[in-house]
């Protein structure tokens, strides 16, 4: 590489220097894969496309904010190397968002433009209002331990740090290949997909496709070696009938808890275990079963290399401490939660010889599959619906996505009406899962109702 084309930017930023080193091992090597096992990019051409992204981000101040709402996409890599050469802040967007939450979401950010793919091979730049520089090198949008839509800010070696630590803890080298089917924009895919590709040089997979028969067939043609994963993309496959997958070393888990069921089942049809996975928008990876024993159910091992936890065995809550913990929350901070290499999730967790278990959240949000759901948000949706009178959202237990929720309506109308309604209206994993229908919302006698005491109430019903 010309080093007279670098800017002083590219000089500073960890992830480029890294970026640098893996080209110079792997120029030639291929980098992303499409699910049939081609060729969709080398290392050379990753870097060529950087190159040519860059032009569009010109009119741009550094520290702008830019939106990227693309799916798993080979031009994702190279358009997260265009943005911090020219010193901009992407922020991943899910590409299913809606129009109205993107907009939410950028004019929360400050952000100058979004950047989504057009009908070709390139990219459509949109510029927007009211942009802002951030003091930061990535955003990750999250819910915090509040619910409030908000954003983390974060270096570049902070994201360097989880990538290695990811790799590291794993035993991820530029020898595997990555299969890429969670989404490349959410903080797990970023973490243990994108990262690794450009800090270590470790290629990936780009697929989207989630129904079980076709994920085995992308496995076996590209012959894949890692695979993270959901547990209900592992419940699916060790439902499935299959040819064994000799390549495929490791598979990781993570977003809830992996039943002990799906586990047992999964490895004698495959041969391979999946390890347990834990860890947060505001810290990449915090812990991880690395051992090949069985484990209790919700095991997630120990820490992370190079992480510390603080457990306070009474309470069950967990400090997360290391060099991968984020700058902090934005527009506002939460110094308490997140900050000087310090954050304390929202989760329980209990210690056992084994490592660390899940063991349920503090608060009142539902973790839907590592998705952090606002129950009010629901409520407020489900009151629009002619004969609803009042609703109250709660998360259950589900052995596949950690927590579901369930919605307790008062009003005269049918759950076939509330599902269709939520079909319409709500992303699939928001939807609730079943609909419990009263003349009133059970009040104490002092006016008040907690989601905890419902769901009791619930579960107490369900099973008599």
């Amino acid at each position: 590489m010309n080093r007279g084309l670098m800017t002083p930017r590219e000089n500073s930023n960890p992830i480029l220097a890294s970026w640098r080193a893996v080209l110079a091992r792997r120029m030639r090597d291929a980098a992303i894969l499409s699910a049939e096992g081609r060729v969709a990019r080398t290392f050379a051409e990753i870097e060529a496309e950087a190159r040519g992204f860059g032009c569009a981000f010109e009119k741009l101040p550094p520290g702008a904010v830019v939106g990227v709402q693309f799916g798993n996409d080979a031009r994702f890599p190279a358009l997260m190397l265009a943005l911090w050469r020219r010193g901009l802040v992407p922020v991943p967007l899910d590409r299913s968002l809606a129009r109205d939450a993107v907009a939410a979401a950028l004019g929360m950010c400050g952000a100058a433009a979004i950047v989504r793919p057009n009908l070709s091979e390139g990219i459509a730049v949109e510029r927007r209002n009211g942009g802002r520089e951030v003091d930061a090198d990535f955003l990750k949008l999250t819910s915090g331990t509040t619910g409030a839509p908000r954003a983390i800010r974060f270096r570049a070696a902070q994201l360097l740090a989880d990538c290695d630590a990811v790799c590291d803890t794993m035993g991820i080298g530029a020898d595997d290949l990555n299969f890429g089917v969670i989404p490349w924009s959410h903080s797990y895919g970023f973490s243990n997909l994108v990262t690794p590709l450009i800090g270590r040089g470790v290629p990936v997979v780009a697929g989207d496709e989630h129904l079980p028969r076709a994920l085995l067939e992308g496995l076996a043609q590209t012959g894949a070696t890692v695979f993270p994963g959901l547990p209900v993309i592992f419940q699916k496959l060790a439902e499935m009938e299959s040819d064994p997958l000799p390549k495929l070393r490791l598979c990781v888990s993570a977003g809830a808890p992996l039943s002990a069921a799906t586990a047992e089942k999964f490895r004698a049809r495959f041969g391979v275990k999946i390890h347990g996975f834990y860890g947060s928008s505001e810290c990449g990876g915090i812990a991880f079963d690395a051992g090949d024993e069985v484990v209790p159910e919700g095991c997630v091992g120990d820490a992370m290399r190079g992480v510390r936890l603080v457990h306070d065995a009474e309470s069950g809550r967990v400090e997360v401490h290391g060099p991968a913990v984020g700058e902090g929350y934005l527009p506002e901070p939460e110094e308490s939660v997140l900050g000087s290499g310090r954050f304390v999730p929202g989760d329980l967790v209990r210690r056992t010889p084994q490592g660390f278990v899940l063991a349920g959240r503090v608060s009142d949000f539902i973790n839907v599959a590592g998705r952090k759901l606002n129950p009010a948000e629901i409520e407020v949706r489900l009151r629009e619906i002619p004969g609803v009178r009042d609703a109250m959202v709660f998360g259950v237990p589900s052995a596949l996505r950690g927590e579901e929720p369930v919605a307790c309506v008062a009003g005269d109308v049918s759950a076939a009406v509330l599902r269709r309604f939520c079909t319409a209206n709500l992303a699939a994993w928001q939807a609730p899962r079943d609909f419990w229908i009263v003349d009133a919302l059970p009040f104490d006698k002092r006016g008040k109702l907690g989601r905890r005491a419902l769901a009791e109430i619930y579960r107490a019903r369900a099973c008599p």
